[in-house]
């Protein structure tokens, strides 16, 4: 798709595009059950070019729910183990000197993927996470004064454990500002629970026999349509007055950025057309908003960030 020119029959991309999108919903489904919320949640933050932060206790498919997206979509996949001996040259990679050509050549790192997870992030310390920021946010890598590219789609899934705190180093707010959304998967109902062992208790693991169902092409033209989807000027309106309603309540310690503004803006475009519309709608805005804004606030008072956004949301007039 020339990125110059909208699409000749939007509506009719949009109908491929949401038929692709059910593909790959069924498709993870079939190794990670109870959660189709979330998966929906994750592909839209992805769809709209956003990285996710995943916060949640081990062992609740934070892993597979990475792996079987990039099997999905066809896409190469890596894992980074963040330790506290980690060092950024270990993500990004280096310059190794070749003997027989005399020269260095660029190893490049696990970085150079579709979708890379990023695990327990917060466990290294605080210059190694900070060997993405770059990346995360421009698409490049810089080793030595070379930049190096990323071949798109590049995305980051990032998972941080809540309830452990030793050998841990918080996040800076500028790590946490590239995140475009951070969710957390929870427990499974019963029943899924009872699923899951069907699935991976048998003679062949489900995971690795996960086929593609659309090809990464056929994914950037998801992220290439996100933007002819029709924002109008009451909408955008509507986002703005809600960020300005944060940064002037006393209550919020820490508000938004206008990175964050364009995020929640972007999530909601992806999320429109996911639903089979070529408009944005205030509900869309409602819909991604505490995911989009929550990780970024500090508020003051009992009142977690999530229902802050909430709050504030019920305070902002709605356009008609």
């Amino acid at each position: 798709m020339d990125p110059e020119s909208p699409p000749t029959q939007l509506n009719e991309t949009v109908r491929q595009i949401v038929s692709q999108f059910e593909q790959v919903i069924a498709n993870i489904e079939r190794v990670i059950v109870g959660k189709t919320d979330i998966i929906r949640k994750v592909i839209t933050c992805m769809t709209a070019k956003g990285h996710t932060l995943l916060l949640d206790v081990p062992g609740v498919g934070k892993t597979v729910l990475a792996r079987s997206i990039a099997a999905s979509i066809h896409g190469t996949f890596k894992r980074i183990q963040f330790t506290p001996d980690l060092l950024p040259m270990d993500i990004t990679g280096t310059n190794v000197f070749n003997l027989r050509k005399k020269a260095f050549e660029f190893q490049p790192g696990p970085v150079f993927a579709n979708i890379l997870l990023a695990d327990e992030i917060n466990r290294a310390t605080p210059k190694t996470p900070a060997a993405l920021l770059e990346v995360m946010g421009e698409g490049q890598v810089t080793v030595e004064g070379m930049t190096h590219t990323m071949e798109p789609p590049f995305l980051v899934i990032a998972t941080m454990n809540p309830l452990e705190h030793d050998g841990t180093y918080p996040l800076p707010a500028a790590q946490l500002d590239r995140f475009s959304m951070r969710l957390s998967m929870g427990y499974p109902p019963a029943e899924a629970e009872l699923r899951m062992l069907d699935i991976h208790l048998g003679h062949n693991v489900a995971l690795d026999g996960l086929e593609p169902v659309i090809s990464c092409e056929d994914f950037l033209r998801w992220q290439q349509t996100v933007p002819y989807i029709y924002t109008s000027d009451s909408v955008k309106r509507y986002v703005v007055d809600l960020v300005t309603t944060m940064r002037n309540d006393t209550n919020c310690l820490q508000a938004v950025s206008p990175r964050a503004t364009l995020m929640l803006m972007r999530t909601a475009m992806a999320a429109a057309m996911l639903q089979g519309r070529d408009h944005v709608t205030p509900h869309d805005i409602q819909l991604v908003g505490p995911d989009v804004l929550a990780h970024r606030l500090i508020v003051s008072g009992n009142r977690s960030p999530y229902r802050y956004v909430q709050d504030t949301m019920a305070k902002v007039p709605i356009p008609r």
